[in-house]
């Protein structure tokens, strides 16, 4: 058997997510820019000659039919090979989050298989395949930070300044559909420019735009109120990530182990916390023509 261990699915961090507008088949329009930070689940792959697909749990349970597996599916009916897999799946990125977690493990797991089964499938053909699993997995599977536009499928590289990030996801979790189906959301944000983006400093380039899910969520989910407050009350600009419940803030180069610490005293039972960098690229970048 052939196997391939700790292969990492990063998550990601919307820097701003704004809506523009709406397609009469109900899809939104947004503009995005997509952050990889080093927050990752984990994926263990081993071939199975037997042809079958089979999934193990190695910590947070998941659906029995989860992203992974699906990915895994549509890999082989569209190659039609024999081969299969055993995955082993270490969940550390929190879920309804709007940190792509699951997009990512889909995306880890095409790029895992192409190449431990030998397909030899192209960039190209990988985006095809994932694209219908979910809007964010072309992203993951290009592997660099990007503007997201469209509906989520024009996609253009971009290039970030380092950066540490304070991230604050609340036991509650947030169902997308409600959000984009809420009456009281901010559909008709004026576009804005990729190259404006680009031109912003190290510091403002985190604190461009907005979140126009936020407001929604906010009423939703009193606990995305609680966990802005809190990066708030330490003197940081937080907003909320996707379509949440996670919330974020860029840390300053200077601030000290104590203040940092401070940030995630006494957390609600079942919150979860972590101090991010964000990655130039994702890990697993080239691993498909």
């Amino acid at each position: 058997m052939k196997a391939l261990y700790d292969l990492p699915a990063p998550a990601k961090l919307n820097l701003f997510l704004h809506i523009t507008g709406r397609r009469a088949d109900g899809y939104h329009l947004l503009q995005s820019v997509f952050m990889l930070i080093d927050w990752c689940d984990t994926l263990h792959v081993e071939q199975r000659e037997d042809g079958g697909l089979s999934r193990e749990d190695l910590g947070t349970p998941l659906p029995a039919d989860d992203l992974v597996l699906r990915a895994a599916r549509a890999l082989q009916h569209a190659t039609a090979t024999p081969r299969g897999a055993h995955i082993g799946v270490l969940k550390q990125v929190p879920a309804q989050a709007g940190m792509g977690g699951g997009s990512s493990d889909a995306a880890t797991c095409l790029l895992a298989l192409n190449r431990l089964w030998q397909l030899n499938l192209s960039l190209a053909e990988l985006e095809r395949i994932g694209l219908a699993l979910g809007a964010d997995v072309p992203f993951f599977l290009r592997g660099s930070n990007a503007w997201v536009e469209g509906i989520g499928e024009h996609i253009t590289p971009l290039t970030l300044p380092k950066a540490r990030f304070a991230v604050l996801k609340p036991e509650a979790g947030l169902d997308t559909r409600l959000i984009f189906s809420a009456d009281d959301l901010h559909r008709s944000t004026k576009p804005a420019i990729v190259s404006v983006f680009a031109a912003q400093d190290g510091k403002r380039i985190f604190r461009f735009g907005h979140n126009d899910l936020q407001p929604v969520a906010q009423r939703l989910c009193p606990q995305v109120n609680q966990a802005l407050q809190r990066l708030g009350a330490h003197g940081l600009s937080a907003r909320m990530t996707g379509s949440g419940s996670a919330v974020f803030a860029q840390l300053p180069n200077d601030v000290p182990q104590g203040s940092v610490d401070d940030l995630f005293k006494d957390l609600p039972e079942g919150w979860q916390h972590r101090i991010c960098s964000n990655l130039a690229h994702h890990p697993l970048q080239g691993w498909a023509a």
